[in-house]
């Protein structure tokens, strides 16, 4: 008998590690999903159509008080509350006749990975499960023992939410002393996705081991490229390359023996899909992919331009629906870093290598500028910071992740490069997009190595050393001051920008390590 603590599982069915057919034949027959004409099923998540950051809490004890950075990300709750709220959920799922369990890996590194169990009444969030974690065989499911459980209620709100001094009627709780997480209220299926990503950030750094939010490739002779960045900077586009093995989309953890997935699924943004230009990600859409709060035709066809229930529309589908993904999900330690930014100040310049002292400080600014709506013909570009690009998922200090990246930095040599994919010319409504056909050249140079024979230049103000000439690259485009009408509004423009960098870092210096890392930044 399965032994789910506090659980009782003798009046109640529990669907045990099922397979795809099982599950997606009990999604559609309780109504959970509608079935497209691909193959895959849709599902409408309610009201939640993207995380709640600020109904996430951590349990405040000994020994993880002292590591957990506290604040504004990781909010504090007493060991009391989080029993009060896993008494709730415990609740709420005797109140069920059925129950699924999932036991899965997260991360495809033996000595690195974690056991985890999740416990949820809901058919589709179990699906979600099996999508986006990385499935035992059959011989390592006969030892499962599962290192951290993560109960989910399912829709029920919690009411002594305010006795408990919680944010809302929802919650989403971790006890890493007891390595378990409780969830309510919510249905967004990416709140189990990065509730383990948030865990996996704990785990692994206090083992020496770096854990990050990034997409990995292979070349075909083994030389690994990593590519962070935040939405709308084109790390999934830029890391799905025909001529290289995807290693993974979204997170991974870097440790003795080199790069790993943390996950076996992709978890894709599907608004305005188009087939031409991203065909990797919409023929993936098929059987046993589920997509998320999308517009469904009646004759089962999906409309991806739909955004009435939200911009954030999801698809969810095992790594094995991309053709050319690397099937170990593992990879030696990388040759090349790239850092995207999409800056809409058009100050950047397209490509600039990276010292190691400023790869920890673009790594713990993790910029981007996203382009602010338009209000009676004014657009201002939005400058966006979020340390180590992935900010909402850290909860050690900032500073521990970069001490981390630049020792490996240092140990295997790696070249890190910052690659701007943004505005080119001027800032977002002056100038333009920087081309594809310009960055893929960027990243084919760093990827063939061709840009270590070129020479280089500093730009101004960020120190930062460009490449004079690349093979495909307009050479007037490498340097963005010529790219500029008005040579001295950019050079306004570039000070603009290093100041923000200067004011965010700020956060950054009440340890001593952040203080020093100030030190490769923009000087003014």
């Amino acid at each position: 008998m399965l032994n789910l603590e506090g659980i009782d599982t003798s009046n109640k069915t529990i669907i045990h590690n099922p397979s795809y057919d099982k599950i997606i034949e009990d999604t559609l027959k309780k109504g959970e999903v509608v079935l497209t004409k691909s193959g895959a099923t849709a599902v409408d998540t309610g009201e939640f159509t993207g995380r709640s950051p600020n109904d996430k809490f951590f349990v405040k004890q000994p020994p993880s008080e002292q590591y957990i950075a506290w604040g504004e990300i990781n909010h504090p709750i007493t060991l009391e509350t989080f029993k009060n709220l896993e008494a709730f959920t415990k609740e709420e799922l005797n109140k069920k006749n059925e129950i699924y369990v999932i036991d899965v890996f997260v991360g495809a590194s033996k000595s690195s990975r974690r056991a985890i169990r999740f416990v949820t009444p809901i058919a589709w969030q179990a699906h979600f499960v099996m999508n986006m974690f990385i499935l035992p065989s059959e011989e390592e499911l006969k030892n499962f023992k599962p290192d951290f459980t993560f109960l989910v209620a399912g829709e029920a709100r919690y009411p002594k939410w305010k006795e408990n001094n919680l944010n809302s009627d929802i919650f989403v709780a971790f006890n890493i002393e007891e390595n378990k997480a409780v969830m309510t209220g919510t249905l967004y299926g990416g709140e189990l996705k990065k509730g383990i990503f948030t865990m996996m950030n704990y785990w692994l750094p206090l083992e020496g081991k770096l854990s990050m939010h990034c997409s990995a490739n292979v070349g075909e002779k083994g030389d690994v490229a990593l590519f962070f960045g935040l939405s709308g900077t084109g790390k999934t586009t830029l890391s799905t390359d025909p001529n290289r093995k995807l290693i993974g989309d979204d997170e991974h953890g870097w440790d003795d023996e080199g790069v790993f997935n943390f996950e076996g699924g992709c978890y894709a943004k599907v608004i305005n899909l188009d087939k031409n230009s991203e065909p990797e990600i919409y023929n993936a859409i098929k059987r046993n992919a589920l997509l998320e709060n999308v517009k469904v035709l009646e004759n089962g066809e999906v409309d991806f331009t739909d955004s009435s229930k939200t911009e954030n529309t999801r698809v969810s589908y095992p790594i094995e629906h991309i053709e050319n993904h690397e099937c170990t999900l593992r990879g030696g330690h990388p040759k090349n870093i790239i850092f995207l930014s999409a800056d809409a100040f058009g100050v950047l310049p397209p490509v600039s290598k990276l010292t190691k002292e400023q790869a920890m400080y673009y790594f713990l600014s993790g910029y981007t500028a996203k382009v602010a709506g338009t209000e009676r013909g004014i657009t201002e570009p939005v400058a966006t910071f979020s340390a180590c690009f992935g900010e909402p998922f850290l909860p050690l200090h900032p500073t521990v992740y970069a001490k981390l990246l630049g020792e490996k930095i240092d140990k295997h040599g790696v070249n890190v490069y910052l690659v701007n994919t943004g505005w080119t010319g001027g800032p977002y409504g002056v100038g333009k997009r920087m081309s594809i056909k310009d960055t893929r050249a960027c990243i084919n140079a760093i990827l063939d190595g061709s840009i270590e024979n070129a020479e280089f230049e500093i730009l101004p103000v960020f120190d930062l050393a460009i490449p004079k000439e690349l093979p495909g690259v307009n050479t007037e485009v490498l340097n963005p001051r010529n790219t500029w009408a008005d040579k001295e509004a950019y050079d306004k423009q570039l000070r603009k920008l290093a100041q923000m960098f200067i004011e965010n870092f700020k956060r950054y210096e009440d340890v001593k390590e952040g203080k020093e890392y100030e030190k490769a930044g923009p000087k003014i």
